[in-house]
């Protein structure tokens, strides 16, 4: 990779960990405010699906809009708009409230597609799991430390525990992200390339699944992963407040051991294992990884003997997140890269939606171990749709002969 993109993606890096920090200080507490607001568990996780639910909606467009204007106006505004949601949510009285800050959290949250399209962008084809791979690492590192901070900021009470603080030091870290974008991280995209994308044919996020047949499957793969992620994220904490009236700072610790191991695979195994495996053979090493953590988490009787199961989503996760999205960017040109990759990210936003409306019903119907069992079943489901994107590629790469060099084993 050459210096200057070296030094680009280490600058993505660091603007990558403090931006999705402040969004990770919040994650173990929102089920905790829902409920000071009298919400069930019922009614908490949808809230929680709010978020994706308007990602879903604004993901691609952010992506389709970085190709055309370039990825840092999308990476300043979308820090502006989350920003603006955790002051919303500093002042936050009731549900209602709380609802409307998590969806407006969600339409803005353009960062995560345009600093993949960004990495992606500074990589050529040999580089590019690993450029993705480092910006999926610092957006562990920032979900590593993320909920540790905001459950120790918020304290361990579950009646009357602190959230506003937590939810200022979000919106701080927000503006740091801008300043660092604004003076540390150039445009990737040059106006030549910008002007490229003006003058293609738009294609919406359905017509790009439609005409390639492998972004379909690795996308669907992508959902059915997210959908035991998801489950996780919206129902630990509940699980733990409920069942062992656990607060907010041991359940930040908790997801602190996961995050960790995600990102240790992210930056020292990913590099690895990608040239020995292949990015298929390591998602589907993700795959089992998720499957079996689950339905360790849904077996154990304690935080403390769940942590065996959080490790080995831990290793899901670092091994199957930037795989996937490696081979999602295989499948763009040079003029469509985000949007590409913002059409990939429906099936992690389309997950992120569907997973906390199931887990809280399954949760206060069937027990506390039940969405986890169950979202582990639905990741081993993945491993099909990675085989059918492979048996794609393949078939594609023999009727291209001779082979561009970009054959995944």
């Amino acid at each position: 990779m050459a210096l200057q993109s070296l030094t680009a993606l280490r600058a993505l890096f660091f603007v990558c960990v403090i931006d999705v920090l402040g969004f990770g200080i919040l994650v173990p507490l929102i089920p905790y405010m829902a409920a000071q607001f009298g919400a069930t568990p019922a009614l908490i996780t949808p809230i929680l699906g709010s978020y994706s639910l308007f990602q879903l909606l604004g993901a691609p467009l952010w992506g389709a809009l970085s190709d055309r204007y370039g990825r840092r106006p999308i990476l300043i505004t979308s820090m502006l708009g989350a920003c603006g949601s955790y002051l919303l949510l500093a002042g936050a009285a009731s549900l209602p409230m709380l609802l409307l800050a998590r969806s407006l959290a969600g339409f803005m949250a353009g960062n995560i597609a345009a600093a993949m399209a960004y990495a992606s962008d500074i990589s050529s084809n040999a580089d590019r799991a690993r450029s993705l791979g480092v910006v999926g690492a610092a957006i562990g590192i920032g979900f590593m430390l993320g909920p540790a901070i905001g459950g120790v900021l918020a304290g361990e009470r579950l009646q009357g525990a602190n959230f506003l603080l937590p939810a200022l030091v979000s919106a701080a870290l927000s503006v740091l992200a801008v300043l660092m974008v604004l003076f540390m991280l150039p445009e990737s995209r040059s106006i030549e390339q910008r002007g490229e994308h003006a003058r293609q044919a738009r294609s919406s996020r359905l017509s790009l699944l439609r005409k390639l047949p492998v972004l379909r499957w690795l996308t669907l793969a992508t959902l059915l992963v997210t959908f035991s992620q998801s489950t996780l994220d919206s129902t630990f904490a509940i699980w733990a407040m409920t069942r062992y009236q656990i607060g907010p700072r041991t359940v930040g610790l908790a997801l602190l051991v996961l995050a960790l191991v995600a990102v240790t695979m992210q930056t020292l195994g990913v590099r690895r294992l990608v040239p020995r495996l292949g990015e298929y053979r390591l998602a589907w090493f993700g795959i089992a990884c998720w499957a079996c953590g689950m339905c360790a988490v849904a077996a154990s009787s304690s935080v403390l003997l769940a942590l065996p199961g959080l490790v080995l989503c831990g290793l899901g996760a670092g091994a199957f997140t930037p795989s996937g999205s490696a081979l999602a960017s295989h499948e763009a040109q040079a003029h469509n890269r985000g949007a590409v990759l913002g059409s990939y990210q429906i099936g992690t936003s389309l997950a992120r939606v569907l997973a906390p409306f199931v887990s809280g019903s399954i949760f206060q119907r069937f027990g506390a171990g039940a969405p986890f069992l169950l979202a582990g079943l639905v990741t081993l489901q993945a491993a099909w749709c990675m085989l059918a994107a492979r048996r794609r590629h393949r078939a594609r790469a023999w009727a291209d002969a001779p082979s561009t060099g970009d054959s995944q084993s």
